[in-house]
């Protein structure tokens, strides 16, 4: 028997959760939300345009081509020995290493001083890709700030991003809503870790963690501080040494914030461009939700289920976490197809805006793993009164329920129909 998923019936439930502001609600945003948009030569909106940052392979390319002349025979030596395979994660990785094994004696031309130098060559180049401001249009980061600001909520919101840019910083601040990054002071702000494992402010001011670091910091006596504009980077670059930088401050202070939201009684935790391929990130999820049955992550893919294979594995393993991919999803640790239902009433213009077609010759498809449509999903969430939907959604077209169970009000248990 083949099992299916309404997402009409889990979206209904959705945007009635996130519609509201009592829930405890987190987001956890990776690489692919500024890949999301789209601009012009002049940084303009534009569905035409290049992705605001680009991805591994482009990044890779503005990482490593055109290096000073003296630093190019070890960078392209270091390319053609791991083939096809060669990102700007296992390039640095091997910079690094040979930084650190090498001392006085050279491989392709450079001592380990040399390395240290492609190194931060490397990084640097890292920082200016990731650099970009946002554009001036409203965008979907604006859009998620204004779903952010726009309810009283009993419980500030917690952004858990791995990015490096400032581009949230950039959507709070032109929206003028108040978020806390875990910095204190005017001068020189320094990182406070007691301040992050505390809630003393008030639920309006959203919490920004930056787990991998950020443009802006720097290291000044000793101590991790912002405010150095953004060629400062005290970053986890993407290399082997991640694992280990992310137990030192204050990268184990935002880790154990993750795991502290995860741990709390009916928290939920919505992940957009989030491939979950980190190790250490996806360590915490998979610890968090054993122990915690009662909260719930909802991982929105851009791609089919197929090539999500690290996402539906994890949700295989813990079934509070629930993998939405383009053409199906896993829910409950069910696997299954996305069949909508009958269209019911009034429903027709909330459909589209998490199911249509990404191109006119395509079919459709579940939007949310797409940034853009995951923030203007949660920016008309506000805008829609979902008060009686849910009933008349559950159980329509191919989904016979399984029973509501007094479970989880975003449902996530499983809805299936004879294939």
């Amino acid at each position: 028997m083949e099992t299916y998923h309404n997402p009409d019936r889990f979206m209904s439930d959705l945007r009635q959760v996130i519609s509201q502001g009592r829930k405890r609600i987190g987001l956890l945003v990776g690489a692919g939300a500024p890949m999301a948009i789209r601009v012009n030569e002049k940084g303009e909106l534009d569905q035409n345009g290049k992705s605001l940052m680009p991805g591994v392979d482009d990044l890779t390319e503005l990482a490593t081509a055109d290096v000073p002349a003296n630093l190019k025979p070890a960078i392209e030596a270091i390319k053609q020995e791991l083939g096809a395979g060669a990102n700007v994660e296992s390039i640095l990785s091997r910079v690094r290493l040979l930084h650190q094994a090498l001392g006085g004696v050279q491989v392709h031309g450079l001592d380990s001083n040399g390395f240290k130098g492609l190194a931060n060559e490397i990084c640097s180049r890292i920082g200016k890709v990731v650099g970009v401001a946002l554009p001036k249009q409203r965008n979907a980061y604006s859009e998620l700030v204004s779903w952010i600001g726009g309810a009283v909520r009993t419980h500030a919101v917690e952004v858990f991003t791995t990015n490096y840019d400032l581009l949230f910083e950039e959507a709070f601040e032109r929206a003028r809503l108040p978020y806390f990054d875990g910095f204190s002071g005017g001068s020189t702000p320094f990182f406070d870790p007691v301040s992050v494992a505390s809630d003393d402010l008030p639920p309006r001011w959203t919490r920004l963690w930056k787990l991998h670091g950020s443009l802006g910091w720097g290291v000044e006596d000793g101590m991790v501080v912002r405010g150095k504009g953004k060629d400062a980077a005290e970053l986890v670059y993407p290399d082997h040494l991640k694992y280990d930088l992310t137990q030192k401050q204050p990268y184990s202070a935002l880790f154990e914030r993750l795991k502290n939201f995860l741990l709390t009684p009916d928290s939920l935790l919505l992940a957009v461009g989030f491939s979950f391929r980190d190790a250490h990130i996806c360590a915490v999820l998979d610890e968090s939700l054993a122990m915690n049955a009662n909260s719930a992550v909802l991982a929105f893919q851009y791609q089919s289920l197929e090539k999500e294979a690290p996402a539906v594995k994890l949700a295989g393993d813990r079934p509070n976490l629930s993998v939405y991919a383009s053409d199906g999803a896993v829910i409950g640790g069910v696997h299954g197809k996305w069949v909508p239902g009958e269209l019911p009433k009034n429903w027709e213009s909330i459909r589209r805006s998490f199911w249509g077609r990404r191109k006119h010759d395509l079919p459709p498809v579940f939007l949310l793993g797409d940034f853009v449509e995951f923030a203007r999903f949660c920016a008309l969430a506000q805008a829609t009164d979902l008060a009686n939907t849910k009933a008349s959604t559950n159980g329509v077209g191919n989904d016979s329920s399984e029973g509501d169970g007094g479970q989880h009000p975003v449902a996530l248990e499983p809805t299936a129909g004879a294939g």
